[in-house]
């Protein structure tokens, strides 16, 4: 099978690196060029100095992988394929498009007679090694034809992926996958700062991270990465006390609004980002004033 991945960033790139190595032929294009070379180099990737030059090096039907940013990045590239690619091709966005913008993407390209398929993507930069879950939305004859290749890109050809509905539903599912992540990473973030703030007992942070990665009933892979992380820096002096988030959060959020499904983690562990970011000091600044105003509470000083 021969496929072009365009956008060979940390996620694009290592994936592209592990298609060739399970034997999947993969043409290749960057905005910098620099990782094109050290691909092809490195691993046999065929290089590709443009979209157009990446489409003429395939075999109909043609399969083209986007790994770019959400937003303009994508659909300019998906407005640049449309007149590209020839009825029956398929045009892969496996970076993490909101559901909405990939449906209507789907019925743009479907005008043309391409077929649009989005595929969820999670791994991170384990993905090379351990493989990806990939949670793929589309028609079922065009996942098909991508079979060989999430056959390589999942952690074993019969585990770690799926077709999980129509277009759409791929980059929806990814949307509370990541909703659901955020949860979890503040759940442990937190009960750890509680470890931590027991200084009479003086726990062993690291210690405790490996007790629980055998047979605990919060073992899991975030948790093996946190064990990690403390047992190199059980301290974190040299961090700053700022999270981004990506996006994918505030989606999951808005989504169980619209639906007026309940989802008080998710939206709590969004909002304690917002927070980490200094979004809330001006309420706090309020508050203290507040309290200054009714009762006389000395206000704190920068």
């Amino acid at each position: 099978m021969r496929l072009a991945m365009l956008g060979l960033g940390r996620m694009g790139g290592n994936m592209a690196r592990r298609l060739l190595r399970g034997g999947i032929e993969v043409v290749g294009h960057n905005r910098s060029a620099a990782v094109v070379d050290e691909l092809a180099r490195e691993e046999g990737l065929i290089p590709a100095l443009s979209p157009a030059d990446a489409v003429s090096r395939l075999a109909s039907p043609r399969v083209v992988w986007l790994m770019l940013p959400a937003g303009r990045v994508t659909e300019e590239h998906v407005e640049t394929l449309v007149d590209l690619l020839d009825p029956g091709d398929i045009l892969v966005d496996g970076g993490n498009s909101n559901y909405h913008d990939t449906q209507r993407r789907a019925a743009r390209v479907a005008g043309h007679g391409l077929r649009y398929v989005d595929a969820g993507t999670s791994g991170g930069v384990w993905g090379l090694e351990n493989g990806y879950s990939l949670m793929v939305g589309g028609d079922p004859e065009a996942v098909a034809v991508l079979e060989p290749a999430l056959k390589v890109l999942a952690p074993a050809p019969d585990r770690g992926w799926a077709r999980v509905g129509p277009v759409g539903a791929g980059h929806f599912t990814k949307m509370v996958h990541n909703g659901i992540e955020y949860g979890m990473m503040q759940a442990m973030a937190e009960g750890f700062a509680l470890l931590k703030g027991k200084t009479e007992f003086g726990i062993d942070l690291a210690r405790v991270a490996e007790v629980w990665q055998h047979g605990s009933v919060v073992r899991s892979w975030l948790l093996d990465l946190t064990a990690d992380v403390l047992s190199e820096d059980p301290s974190l002096e040299g961090v700053a006390p700022v999270v981004a988030d990506s996006g994918e959060g505030r989606w999951t959020a808005v989504e169980s609004i619209d639906q007026g499904t309940p989802t008080p983690v998710i939206n709590l562990a969004l909002a304690m980002r917002f927070a980490s970011q200094g979004r809330g000091d001006y309420a706090n600044r309020l508050l203290a004033m507040m309290r200054n105003a009714f009762g006389g509470h000395a206000v704190e000083k920068k």
